[in-house]
């Protein structure tokens, strides 16, 4: 039996939101297989683990968040998100402390080791989002602008990092 046959007729809005809801689930889904794959690759890093650390950075030292904040930042549920905490931890690249004013709250802390490893895997990362938007290079200009300076030196060398890795990503 055909049921499609039986289907009322979609509109041309519902049609048009179902095809830009799939094209935008492809276009993630190719971007987060492009990251898994290179920061796997280069640094041992799921693109999960580095959405941590990189989201971990981006907190006050004297503010780190609680483990349900963040939750809210990576596409993993909280359960997993905790478990990779308890691998992150076991590599020295997270710390956890109880909350004091809260015992149920724990807050996750980047170490020294985590930012290093973040700042080795950074690049890789920001070069598969350059060469997946088609924004080679501007990664350097956004971080130049950020930071108040910078020279042509370090921007061509972003430029050349994001093109290694868009040629190493359709390899």
């Amino acid at each position: 039996m055909c049921y499609h046959a039986d289907m009322e007729k979609e509109s041309l809005l519902e049609r048009s939101l179902v095809e830009q809801w799939r094209e935008l689930v492809a276009r993630k889904t190719r971007v987060w297989n492009a990251l898994e794959l290179e920061l796997d690759r280069r640094h041992g890093l799921s693109a999960s683990e580095f959405e941590v650390l990189d989201t971990l950075s981006e907190y006050d030292c004297a503010k780190p968040p609680r483990v349900q904040e963040l939750a809210d930042h990576v596409p993993i549920t909280q359960s997993a998100l905790s478990r990779m905490i308890g691998r992150l931890e076991s590599q020295n690249l997270v710390t956890r402390a109880l909350c004091v004013d809260d015992r149920r709250g724990v807050y996750v802390v980047l170490t020294d080791a985590g930012m290093a490893k973040l700042a080795e895997a950074r690049p890789t990362h920001r070069g598969v989002l350059a060469a997946e938007f088609g924004t080679a290079g501007a990664g350097g200009a956004s971080e130049t602008a950020e930071s108040g300076g910078g020279d042509a030196t370090s921007e061509n060398a972003d430029t050349e990092a994001a093109d290694a890795t868009l040629t190493a990503a359709r390899a």
